[in-house]
Order: structure tokens, then C-alpha cells, then sequence
């Protein structure tokens, strides 16, 4: 199938609101149970953590219980939106007393990071950003003609909603390990200036190597059967996206963490 064939097919599928309403229920169902398999993983050693982060995945569950009720992609922001809040609450919690003090952080900041976690955090995104992309362009689609997010500044929307399936297994998975395994030098890695903190030239390269460690990491599908890197998985999931309206196949965004 050419390009233009690709996208006259993505274009047709996604203009009807119901298409991208199904798909925006799979996408925000992926990142909601992956948020709390997350926190689960990391709590399940520590009794007095489970603990203190009970409340919180109690309320993430009740909010992925009412995804279906959902009749909007409105309504599923508000609990994508409610569901990230706990999520980094929790998070917060998770991580007190197993990570340099430097690297506590108390809510997610973004433009610009408040701290190093989020600052490390914001990075990663920005590199997970340009692999979907990449992905995109290599099957054919169009990144500007989403299904979930709406365009913003120079973001494009379909790049947008691929990334909610791969943040928590490619960057925030290896952001906590990685601090945890005190990677990380507070001073050389970063740029602190009052108001704000970047990662410096040596934070950086350090990001770009995690990441691409973790691009290279291998993981078995848990529907299709077979284990393939997170480089491949990317382009795997745009695919899958596309034969929704090709073949009509169900398996997109059926991937979870374990």
C-alpha cells in the first residue's frame, strides 16, 4: 500500500468520532492499568509503602472501572488527568526513603521541571517523542491526524497518543530504577537555576544512553506471543493501529507490563 493510500485510509477511519473514541478508550484503559501494574511492582516488597499508596491505587482502579462510561474523549481526559495526579502522588510515596534526597520530588512539573526527577522525566519523554515520530513516518501515516489529543503548538496528536502506551514501560520504569540504582549525580548531571532545573551536557548523554539501552531491551507481547526490543514494539503498535482500519484487527494497544 502507498503513502497516500495509507493516510487517505487513516484519514477516513479517524474522522468518524466513534472510531476515535473506541481507540482513545483502549489508550487511556493502557495507561491508567500500566500506571497502577507500576506502582504495584514497586510497592510489593515494602508492606508499610503498599500501605500508605492503598488509597491511591483503590481510586485509580475506580477510575479505570468507569473508562466504559465514558462518552467522549472529554470525559476520558478527566480520568487520564485524575488518575496522572494520583499516579505521581503515589509515586511520590513509593520512591520516599529508596532514592537520594536530591531525587524526591512533590508533584510533576513539566515547563519548566521544578526538580531533578522531573527534569530527568521531561527528557526522556522528549526522546520517547522523537522515536514515535519516527515510527510514524516509517509506516506512513500522518503524526498530525490523531484520535485522543488535539493539536497543540508544534506536538503532533497521533504522536502524542502513541506515546501514553510507552511511558511508563520505556521511561518511567527506567527513571525510578535508574535513580534507585544512584546513576545519577545530583551536581554534574544538572543545570539548577532558581526556578527551574535542566539536565546539563553529561545529563543528557546519560539520558540518551538509558534510553536507548531500554529502546534495545527485549519483551515478549502478551498477545501476539513473541518477544521483540521496544524499538521495534513502537513501530508494532502504529502498525497495529493502522489494520483497525484495514483488516478491522482488535490487537492495538493490548500490551501491558507485568
Amino acid at each position: 500500500m502507498g503513502r497516500v493510500q495509507r493516510r487517505i485510509g487513516q484519514y477516513e477511519f479517524l474522522s468518524k468520532e466513534n472510531n476515535r473514541l473506541t481507540l482513545a478508550h483502549r489508550t487511556v484503559e493502557n495507561r491508567i492499568e500500566n500506571q497502577i501494574r507500576f506502582l504495584l511492582r514497586l510497592s510489593r516488597t515494602n508492606k508499610s509503602t503498599r500501605q500508605k499508596v492503598a488509597k491511591h491505587l483503590r481510586q485509580m482502579k475506580n477510575l479505570k472501572d468507569r473508562i466504559a462510561e465514558a462518552s467522549s474523549v472529554d470525559q476520558l481526559r478527566g480520568f487520564e488527568g485524575a488518575c496522572g495526579g494520583l499516579y505521581f502522588s503515589a509515586l511520590r510515596f513509593v520512591m520516599e526513603g529508596t532514592v537520594p534526597e536530591e531525587f524526591q520530588f512533590l508533584k510533576r512539573t513539566r515547563r519548566p521541571p521544578k526538580d531533578r526527577f522531573n527534569a530527568i522525566l521531561s527528557f526522556g519523554y522528549g526522546l520517547l517523542y522523537r522515536s514515535v515520530m519516527s515510527a510514524i513516518l516509517q509506516v506512513g501515516l500522518e503524526p498530525s491526524f490523531g484520535y485522543y489529543h488535539t493539536p497543540r503548538s508544534s506536538a503532533h496528536p497521533l504522536v502524542l497518543d502513541i506515546m501514553e502506551l510507552f511511558r511508563i514501560p520505556i521511561w518511567d520504569l527506567t527513571v525510578v530504577s535508574s535513580i534507585r540504582r544512584k546513576q545519577w549525580n545530583p551536581q554534574d548531571d544538572f543545570s539548577v537555576t532558581p526556578g527551574k532545573i535542566w539536565l546539563s551536557d553529561n545529563g543528557r548523554k546519560k539520558a540518551i544512553e538509558l534510553f536507548e539501552n531500554r529502546l534495545n531491551d527485549e519483551w515478549k507481547h502478551p498477545v501476539l506471543n513473541y518477544s521483540l526490543s521496544y524499538y521495534r514494539q513502537i513501530e508494532l503498535e502504529v502498525r497495529l493501529l493502522e489494520k483497525c482500519w484495514v483488516d478491522q484487527s482488535d490487537v492495538f494497544a493490548k500490551s501491558r507490563i507485568r
